[in-house]
């Protein structure tokens, strides 16, 4: 495929998932652009390597104007919806901010797309934190949602519109309910980041424990960056459908820190603090995704396990603290 036989427009480019789709679709062919907001500092660490083969564009999903004027400008055939307040703890802190970038920004995205152009293909960034209080486990495409944050009512929010104006107006747009996915690009404040980071200080020398929530929480945790050849394959199908992604294998906080610190030779129980501030309002106690039907309309499976994910972030962040420690004796 040319470079120019393909354009992608990805909302939140420079996220985790963001970064990760966005070298997938390069190494496809596709020229890519991205939907960047304007800011006084700029917050391209995930996307450096890859920030010369981009295109960024200037819009903000929060105005509907600007989103318009992106897709007027770059006329791409494919939208990836991936901006979006992703913090559950923020979202009992910031609800209503929560509520219009991550439920009615996919609104907007959604008309622009009717208003311009009803055959570019749109992918909505939808999340297991949907299913919250769960109704039946494992859960699937159809498992009713009982989201428990402000976040998982907004992502549901989002996930319905999607089907709406799919129903409504005969657009090719779906949904993808991703269970949680990780990686070394992870933000800090995400437990699995705070583990492995944790982990990497205290290995060092620089910290001397780990504050942590509640170690029984239960979730289905991938790799990103196989997540993204997910979307992608959803937006290549005849037929616009939901799918639920996930690796079907269920972990605690507690497991995490047993591979995490074992992984450098340390005893997580000398150094996890379990502190009642790190608990949510509202809990979510477990999430298992059945992701039989993206296996067999997509072809799509997990390719790392836990084991090496949690690993392979260890790595990543003991290369990242002791080069920390290095320029700053220097």
């Amino acid at each position: 495929m040319a470079k120019s036989d393909k354009r992608a427009l990805i909302t939140g480019i420079t996220g985790q998932d963001g970064s990760y789709l966005a070298e997938f679709l390069l190494e496809k062919g596709y020229e890519v652009y991205g939907v960047v907001r304007r800011a006084s500092t700029e917050t391209f660490e995930r996307i450096k390597h890859i920030k010369d083969k981009v295109t960024l564009v200037q819009a903000d999903i929060t105005d509907q104007v600007s989103i318009i004027d992106a897709l007027r400008e770059v006329r791409p055939q494919e939208v990836y919806n991936l901006g979006a307040q992703s913090f559950v703890p923020t979202s009992w802190k910031q609800p209503i901010l929560t509520g219009d970038v991550t439920a009615l920004g996919v609104t907007r995205c959604l008309e622009a797309i009717r208003v311009l152009d009803k055959s570019i293909r749109f992918y909505q960034a939808s999340s297991s934190e949907m299913y919250g209080d769960v109704r039946e486990t494992p859960q699937k495409e159809t498992t009713p949602f009982y989201p428990r944050s402000p976040y998982g009512v907004a992502k549901a929010y989002g996930h319905w519109i999607t089907v709406n104006y799919r129903e409504s107006y005969d657009m090719f747009a779906v949904s993808g309910i991703l269970f949680n996915h990780e990686s070394p690009r992870r933000g800090l404040e995400f437990v699995t980041r705070k583990v492995t980071d944790g982990v990497a200080r205290i290995k060092l020398g620089v910290a001397k424990e780990l504050r942590l929530g509640n170690l029984d929480a239960k979730r289905d945790w991938g790799f990103a960056r196989d997540y993204v050849k997910a979307m992608w394959l959803m937006l290549q199908q005849d037929k616009a459908d939901d799918y639920v992604i996930a690796t079907g294998q269920q972990h605690t906080v507690q497991e995490m820190c047993e591979i995490a610190f074992s992984h450098v030779g340390l005893d997580w129980t000398k150094h996890v603090v379990t502190d009642p501030n790190f608990y949510r309002p509202a809990e979510v106690h477990t999430l298992l995704g059945d992701c039989t039907k993206a296996k067999q309309d997509l072809g799509w499976e997990p390719e790392t396990s836990f084991a090496q994910l949690i690993e392979m972030m260890v790595d990543a962040d003991m290369a990242r603290v002791k080069s920390e420690i290095k320029h700053a004796n220097d």
